[in-house]
């Protein structure tokens, strides 16, 4: 396979490529010379695997530039804040990595109230945020009519865009949501391999999962997907196939982050590394970053707080200079953020009393300004 080096600089002659310069990736290559470089390769699902695997470091310099180039071409310039609120911590679920699957006795389970998450939602309007994300694990007890009732209010009194991350619901409560006033919804599939998600997943279905996003697109939701770099199974084959999936899918909103073992999860107390499998460090997750962005082009990317969790030293802010465009701070009022624990270690941003300290520190280590208004995907032409 030609490499990415010899693809951007034929022959040997002429300047050097621009990220083999000093400077952060991106800084020094223009929107336009990369764009016309990358119109003349093609991300299919081989070259997907070898930037994975087998890429040297110089070719993923090259390939975090073309991200940079493609993410202020096509997604927009600025940083897209999401304010994320988790408002239960309760599932039905038996996940195999999860510390909020049911079963797990080792945290404190919480629910908020319609008044709190009412509030949390006015505190995250009055802070300049253009979205709030409801987020919960699978809660039954979270009703059609309590969701539908919470939309109602939000978007009646503030200017911005409601995303639910509620799990799996049937097709008609995700319809009435939508027509209540939800216009996204994020529902991560975790693995493209159907064996291991079912491995992983007990008692789901990957077929259901599928089925799921497909009809949030059908319906009208900008759809949101992800999965978990690292896990315990995965292949680069597998992974692979993932960021495929999220281009086959038309995928509006993408996450994908590093696995961190929950020692309280059946996952994290005893699997070991498998021959072949990927691994969670931040050349892979800023690669899959990249990758997202050159295959999907305009959909919207997180640099998630796993990221920013594991790899200290500004692993957060290397995303967003890799293709991502997007950081969820965590608006769930005090004391229940520290109570929502996927993984062991979580490092939330505080969406309210940091919001003006964040939005500085973004622009200062990034060069990028933060975007405002609601932040839809708008299609890219280029």
């Amino acid at each position: 396979m030609t490499s990415l080096r010899d693809s951007m600089h034929r022959g040997g002659t002429g300047p050097r490529p621009c990220w083999s310069r000093s400077g952060p990736a991106g800084a020094m290559c223009s929107a336009e010379g990369v764009i016309r470089v990358m119109s003349e390769i093609t991300f299919d699902r081989d070259r997907v695997i070898y930037f994975l695997r087998d890429a040297d470091a110089g070719e993923r310099r090259g390939l975090y530039a073309m991200a940079d180039a493609v993410r202020s071409e096509c997604a927009g310039g600025g940083i897209h804040l999401r304010a994320l609120l988790n408002i239960s911590n309760c599932c039905d679920r038996a996940c195999l990595y999860c510390g909020l699957r049911a079963g797990n006795e080792n945290i404190a389970r919480y629910r908020l109230d319609r008044k709190q998450i009412v509030d949390a939602a006015g505190r995250a309007a009055r802070e300049g945020y253009g979205t709030i994300v409801m987020q919960s694990g699978e809660d039954p007890v979270l009703t059609t009519e309590f969701i539908s009732s919470i939309i109602r209010e939000i978007v009646s009194r503030h200017d911005m865009a409601v995303t639910l991350s509620l799990g799996e619901r049937p097709r008609d409560v995700l319809r009435q949501w939508y027509d209540d006033g939800a216009s996204r919804y994020l529902l991560k599939h975790e693995t493209s391999d159907p064996a291991l998600y079912a491995r992983l997943h007990p008692g789901m279905s990957f077929g259901t999962r599928m089925e799921m996003l497909s009809t949030l697109k059908e319906i009208g939701y900008q759809a949101g997907s992800g999965v978990m770099i690292g896990l315990p199974g995965q292949t680069w084959e597998s992974l692979a196939g993932d960021i495929m999936l999220f281009r086959d899918l038309d995928i509006d909103m993408i996450g994908c982050g590093p696995y961190i073992a929950n020692p309280h999860t059946p996952l994290g107390s005893t699997a070991e590394k498998e021959a072949g499998q990927v691994t969670a460090d931040e050349q892979t997750v800023l690669t899959v970053t990249a990758l997202n962005r050159l295959v999907t082009r305009d959909t919207h990317i997180a640099a998630t707080t796993a990221t920013k969790t594991l790899y200290s030293g500004g692993g957060l802010y290397r995303a967003l200079r890799s293709g991502a465009n997007v950081v969820m701070p965590d608006v769930t009022p005090a004391p229940y953020r520290e109570q929502y624990l996927i993984y062991p270690g979580k490092e939330p941003v505080d969406g309210i009393a940091g919001a003006a300290e964040l939005r500085a520190e973004l622009i200062k280590q990034t060069g990028l300004e933060i975007a405002g208004g609601r932040g839809d995907r708008a299609r890219c032409h280029s």
